[in-house]
């Protein structure tokens, strides 16, 4: 997974990078305030995949959560096109705390 999160924080650097139109729709009328695209690369920067999706298609994704450089938790889900050389950003929010433990782990 190192390995993943190491690409896609390069894709961010290079710009090398796609946001799904939910994604963007997500970011802006997010419930705790709208993620601007600086926060979403600061969160990757900082981040560390916590769950993986190998299955998804047509790319596999994970789920990475990062805070931005002020502290707010943001959770990303990319995929991530060796083949194409691109990140594709599906989703970004900011988790619920009331959903999540330490914004890690699912609550049951």
């Amino acid at each position: 997974m190192t390995d993943t999160l190491k690409k896609i924080q390069d894709h961010f650097i290079s710009e090398r990078l796609f946001y799904s139109r939910h994604a963007k729709s997500e970011m802006q009328l997010e419930e705790f305030g709208e993620i601007l695209d600086r926060e979403v690369a600061e969160a990757v920067a900082s981040g560390r995949i916590i769950e993986d999706y190998p299955e998804d298609s047509p790319y596999p994704s994970c789920l990475i959560f990062g805070t931005t450089d002020a502290g707010r938790p943001i959770h990303v889900v990319c995929a991530y096109c060796a083949g194409e050389n691109l990140t594709i950003i599906v989703t970004v929010y900011h988790p619920d705390p009331q959903r999540w433990i330490e914004y890690e782990r699912r609550l049951p």
